[in-house]
C-alpha cells in the first residue's frame, strides 16, 4: 500500500506548536507523508506574538504547484493564510486541479493567535468566504472564529449546534465548529453535513498551551488522506488532540512554567469492569 501523502499550507512558528511544525508531527503520526507550502515566518511562543513576516507570493505559488504536480496528494490542509492575496493564490491552485483528482480539503479559518494577537489581513475574510470555503471538504472555525463569520456570540454549548448548521447552511460546505473555548467539563464539537448532525465530545483539559486548532485539522486531514469518511477522520482528530493536551510537556524556562502539546501522545487500552476501553 502506497504512503498517503498530504499537504499543509501554513506559517512556520519557531515555538513548533503550532503552523507547519505542529503539522508535521501531527501528519507522522498518523503515517501519512506530510510536505509543507510555508505561507509567513511567524515568531511566537504560547500567549505572545512577535512578528509575521509573509513569504513572497512567487515562492508561495512556486511551492505549492510543485509539490501538486510532482506528489500524488490526497489531502490539503491550510492553517495561517494571512493576507487576500495568499488565499487567492491558493484558490487558483486547487481550481487548477482536475475536479475528479483534487485533494479532500480541510480550510482552518486561521483568523487570531490564542493570545488574540490577529493572524489575519483586512480583506482575507471576504476571499475566505467567497472563494475557499466553496471549495472544501469541511471548514474547522473555533468559537472566536465562528462567531466572527456568523457576526453574533456564541454563548453556551447548547448553541454550537445551530452555529454550525447556520454556517453550513450560509456556505454550501460541511462545518465543524469546535466548542473547547466554552465552559464546562466536556470539550464539545459540532459537526454538521447536510442534513446530518454530529456531536463529538470528550473530557476538558485546561492547558495553557497552542496550537490545538492547527493539530486538530491537520489530524482531520491525515485520516481523511488515509481514506477514512468526514466523521471517523473529525473523531479520530478530536481523540488524538485530546491525547495531546491531556499528555502535554512542560518545562521550566527563563520566563517561568511553559507547555505544549505531546505530538507522540499515543491511543493507550484500558480495562473497566471488563469493558475494553480505547483513550
Amino acid at each position: 500500500m502506497l504512503t498517503p501523502v498530504a499537504l499543509t499550507i501554513a506559517g512556520s512558528d519557531n515555538s513548533a506548536g503550532a503552523g507547519i511544525q505542529a503539522d508535521l508531527k501531527t501528519f507522522t503520526h498518523f503515517r501519512v507523508y506530510g510536505q509543507t507550502v510555508v505561507t509567513c515566518v511567524v515568531a511566537e511562543v504560547p500567549g505572545k506574538v512577535s512578528r509575521i513576516q509573509p513569504v513572497d507570493l512567487e515562492v508561495i505559488r512556486d511551492q505549492l504547484f510543485l509539490s501538486l504536480e510532482y506528489f500524488p496528494v490526497s489531502a490539503i490542509k491550510t492553517g495561517m493564510l494571512f493576507s487576500p492575496e495568499i488565499v487567492d493564490l491558493v484558490c487558483d491552485a486547487i481550481q487548477s486541479q482536475p475536479k475528479a483528482r483534487r485533494p479532500a480539503l480541510v480550510v482552518d479559518p486561521v483568523m487570531a493567535a490564542g493570545s488574540g494577537d490577529p493572524l489575519l489581513q483586512s480583506g482575507a475574510r471576504e476571499r475566505y468566504e467567497d472563494r475557499l470555503f466553496p471549495l472544501a471538504s469541511v471548514v474547522t472555525p473555533n468559537l472566536g472564529e465562528a462567531e466572527l463569520l456568523l457576526g453574533k456570540r456564541i454563548p453556551a454549548v447548547e448553541a454550537l449546534q445551530a452555529a454550525a448548521a447556520e454556517l453550513a447552511r450560509r456556505h454550501g460546505v460541511p462545518f465543524l465548529v469546535k466548542g473547547g473555548h466554552l465552559p464546562g467539563g466536556s470539550a464539545v464539537d459540532w459537526l454538521v453535513a447536510g442534513d446530518h448532525a454530529i456531536r463529538i465530545s470528550a473530557p476538558y483539559t485546561n492547558v495553557p498551551t497552542h496550537g490545538t486548532g492547527c493539530t486538530f485539522s491537520a489530524a482531520l486531514a491525515a485520516n481523511l488522506a488515509l481514506g477514512k469518511d468526514l466523521e471517523e477522520a473529525a473523531r479520530a482528530a478530536k481523540s488524538y488532540v485530546t491525547r495531546a493536551i491531556s499528555t502535554s510537556l512542560q518545562w521550566v524556562g527563563n520566563r517561568g512554567e511553559i507547555s505544549a502539546l505531546n505530538p507522540w501522545a499515543r491511543e493507550t487500552v484500558r480495562r473497566y469492569g471488563g469493558k475494553t476501553v480505547k483513550q
